[in-house]
């Protein structure tokens, strides 16, 4: 697996697996195991996943040396706050099995995320994390902390897929010195992405499926790629993308795709920011 190096020269692997929407603890534990023999190094979960355990039990059962892989939680808006960061990242770690973190994230930008970037400096500081970030940030969220913070984020992790491009996001983590990485880069199976004509028409030409293409599109952009599936011949298909380059006329064409919006969550509406702080992950 190819890696790309972070700001502080932690290596990170350019495609993980990612466990949302699995929070069935034995379909979890099983495709998490199915994913490191695969070769996934990069394993993506969060508190507010409910699977935390079910991704530890599989990290235990796997063989794979810990140092080899690269395991990612998030911080729930519920805990966000200097001291409640500090105890949920100490529940997380627990709740994986794990002595640290390769990656650590604020899940959205709500509620004192200014409180827990503190918090979570410190335990970076302090070796219990390898690399802090935030998921969600736009542009201006992004740009604010990354001028105000001791520590800039080293990640974020935002939608990115054909269907909604972000290339103004990805200018401002490059201005900055963000990694990008792709949460729904399959866009959770919208607009037809595992057929759609112009991604199969482009794939055709490289013996790949549309949504192998859709993942490359990613990676040549800078871009970390976290697929997602609980069948084993996807995770290898999703895989199986590192073998081939797109043209530029080819990647030209998979941006041109772009509605410049997201269908599938709009962070800048008032009724999201009341339906996630509305959702509890515990008492």
């Amino acid at each position: 697996m190819e890696s790309i190096t972070l700001r502080n020269g932690v290596k990170m692997p350019r495609e993980g697996f990612g466990v949302f929407q699995v929070p069935e603890a034995a379909v979890c534990e099983q495709a998490v195991r199915d994913a490191i023999g695969c070769g996934y190094r990069l394993i993506d979960t969060a508190a507010a996943y409910f699977n935390e355990e079910a991704v530890g039990a599989a990290i235990a059962k796997s063989g794979v040396p810990r140092k080899e892989l690269f395991v990612t939680t998030k911080l729930w808006i519920q805990d966000q706050s200097y001291e409640n960061a500090k105890k949920a990242f100490q529940t997380s770690l627990e709740k994986l099995g794990l002595d640290y973190l390769d990656l650590y994230l604020i899940h959205q930008p709500m509620n004192d995320y200014y409180g827990s970037w503190r918090a979570m400096e410190e335990l970076y500081e302090e070796g219990k994390i390898r690399a802090i970030g935030v998921c969600n940030f736009y542009p201006d969220r992004l740009a604010d902390l990354c001028l105000n913070a001791k520590i800039a984020p080293m990640v974020d992790q935002v939608e990115l897929h054909p269907f909604f491009a972000q290339g103004g996001a990805l200018e401002t983590m490059k201005e900055f010195g963000v990694q990008p990485e792709a949460w729904g880069p399959m866009a959770e199976g919208r607009h037809g992405i595992f057929t759609h004509p112009i991604l199969t028409e482009i794939g055709s030409q490289y013996g790949k499926t549309a949504a192998q293409t859709a993942l490359r599109w990613n990676v040549q952009r800078g871009v970390v790629v976290i697929p997602k599936s609980t069948r084993r011949e996807r995770m290898e298909e999703n895989m199986d993308i590192w073998n081939f380059r797109l043209s530029d006329a080819d990647m030209a064409a998979i941006t041109a795709l772009d509605l410049g919006h997201s269908e599938i969550i709009d962070h800048g509406a008032a009724e999201t920011a009341k339906y996630l702080n509305g959702f509890k992950i515990h008492e």
